[in-house]
């Protein structure tokens, strides 16, 4: 699995529901990347999409413990352990939001960052990977500039990402 996000200076990816900020070059590396491929998302993130409805040409997989939950067009999963096992590969890229992000990290191969060089008062973020240590640094493009917001596109390597699920004791 991979993950795929833009976030601001802070790791920031939202604010009320919404993306931070709205930039084509942005969009377009997002779709082609997971066009064609599988998407998994929190039921919030799918709500947030114009008309709540499913991205096409995309297999699109909710998270949701909403066992009412349903979406024309999605599959509706309960837990984690399901998408590990059943979508836990290269084909498979988790989009958000924050609490997916967090449960599915630590058993992502790689992520594809879109760093905005700027504060966009967010109020949802992921982990900063420069800062985990199960994380390197594997490629930056060159920094872009679109309506005066600068950006750059990351490529982070997780170092030993979990194949397969494993239940957490306390």
């Amino acid at each position: 699995m991979k993950i795929i996000a833009a976030v601001d200076e802070k790791w920031g990816i939202g604010k009320g529901m919404n993306l931070l900020f709205r930039i084509s070059e942005d969009m377009e590396f997002f779709k082609e990347k997971t066009m064609g491929k599988t998407v998994v998302m929190g039921r919030k993130t799918l709500e947030s999409f114009p008309n709540a409805k499913p991205l096409k040409n995309r297999k699109n997989v909710v998270l949701t413990t909403d066992k009412n939950f349903k979406c024309d067009g999605t599959e509706i999963v309960h837990g984690i352990k399901t998408i590990v096992e059943k979508y836990g590969g290269d084909d498979t890229f988790v989009i958000g939001g924050g609490e997916v992000y967090k449960q599915l990290l630590p058993y992502c191969d790689s992520a594809y960052i879109t760093k905005v060089f700027s504060d966009g008062n967010a109020d949802v973020f992921i982990d900063n990977l420069d800062e985990n240590e199960m994380w390197e640094l594997g490629n930056v493009s060159e920094k872009y500039v679109e309506n005066g917001i600068s950006f750059a596109f990351y490529t982070y390597i997780n170092k030993n990402p979990q194949s397969h699920f494993e239940q957490k004791t306390l």
